[in-house]
């Protein structure tokens, strides 16, 4: 319904009823807008327009039947975030999905399925269960235990719809994908600017969330963490690097092994203490080093960092080209999904037959 479009639109651009009717112009008002959205109304043409060109969509994408909805949302989110920042991310994901879904559509491809391995769910009564989890899972996907280069590449090739966004307070969310006449898809939202090691975590984490079944009174953040880990860091290469046993660990060893496997320092420090490489002693003093020199609080300044770039979700960027390229949209359309300006989208391109 066009009530539902309209409300997901403007809680995408962060706009009131009120903002929205002074970005159109005063061509309806607040209270007009709130019976759209409600389908109490339809807006004439002249409003139609308005809408869509004030909220960045088309009159088409207003039009349309196609609805999803998103189910079980997980926020990773600072204690300082608030109720609107949720719902307005929501919204944005939302609106980022439709589109993802749409040119999926304009290529005729079907959308890939959520590919859940052949050994989930994991039951995890005991967090050393998580650990056999990532094993299972890697085993399942045939990964070995080689580093993972591309995380967010490797899950959309999974099924699971990776999506990058602007944000402040909210790392990112994950999500269940309910689609009219479709099976459920599966959705990650990551921080933009967050340094790609951080980005790694928090997708191998949204995957442990995926894959584990956490009995009662096992902690669930813990046992995706514990999978997170094991399934970026396995344990069989680790202790081949370090050893099963130390008494201490060198910060030149923590940045070459950061380097292999693409996770922060802290991250790395948790992994061995977990494995029982290092003790509580060894880990409190290192955690101690890291606060001294400002690693442990943002911007998480640490050696060695990953800039964003290097972990980003591309799958839907290539599809929106590949349209272009084909003939199937035009660039007016190709920078209105990809959420850019048709000068962007002639710098990009220029970029890429460079």
């Amino acid at each position: 319904m066009i009530g539902h479009k309209i409300k997901v639109a403007r809680a995408a651009a962060g706009l009131s009823l009120r903002g929205l009717a002074e970005v159109m112009g005063g061509v309806v008002s607040a209270q007009a807008i709130g019976k759209y959205e409600r389908n109490e109304d339809m807006p004439g043409s002249r409003a139609l327009m308005a809408l869509a060109d004030s909220l960045g969509v088309t009159e088409d994408y207003l039009l349309s039947e196609d609805e999803i909805a998103l189910e079980g949302v997980d926020f990773r989110k600072k204690a300082g975030s608030s109720a609107r920042e949720e719902a307005t991310l929501e919204a944005r994901t939302i609106h980022m999905l439709e589109r993802y879904l749409t040119i999926e559509d304009l290529l005729h491809l079907r959308s890939v399925d959520w590919e859940q391995p052949r050994s989930a769910p994991h039951h995890v009564g005991d967090l050393r269960d998580a650990e056999d989890a990532a094993r299972s899972v890697r085993d399942d996907w045939g990964l070995g235990n080689d580093p993972i280069p591309q995380l967010a590449e490797l899950l959309e090739e999974r099924g699971v719809k990776v999506m990058s966004l602007d944000l402040d307070d909210i790392d990112g969310l994950a999500a269940k994908v309910r689609r009219r006449g479709r099976d459920a898809a599966r959705v990650i939202v990551i921080k933009r600017s967050s340094w790609s090691e951080r980005k790694r975590f928090n997708l191998a984490h949204e995957l442990g969330h995926m894959v584990l079944s956490v009995a009662a009174g096992v902690n669930e953040e813990k046992a995706a963490h514990r999978f997170a880990g094991a399934f970026l860091v396995p344990a069989d290469v680790l202790r081949a690097e370090v050893g099963a046993s130390r008494s201490s660990l060198s910060l030149g060893e923590l940045v070459a092994l950061k380097e292999r496997f693409g996770v922060s320092l802290q991250a790395l420090t948790y992994r061995c203490k977990d494995l029982g490489i290092i003790n509580q002693a060894a880990f409190a003093k290192l955690f101690r080093v890291f606060a001294e020199r400002g690693w442990r609080a943002y911007p998480f300044e640490e050696p060695g960092r990953m800039k964003p770039e290097l972990e980003e979700p591309r799958r839907f960027e290539r599809l929106c080209y590949r349209a272009l390229a084909e003939g199937v949209i035009g660039e007016a359309r190709a920078a209105e999904l990809l959420g850019i300006s048709s000068r962007e989208l002639d710098a990009r391109l220029d970029q890429v037959a460079a």
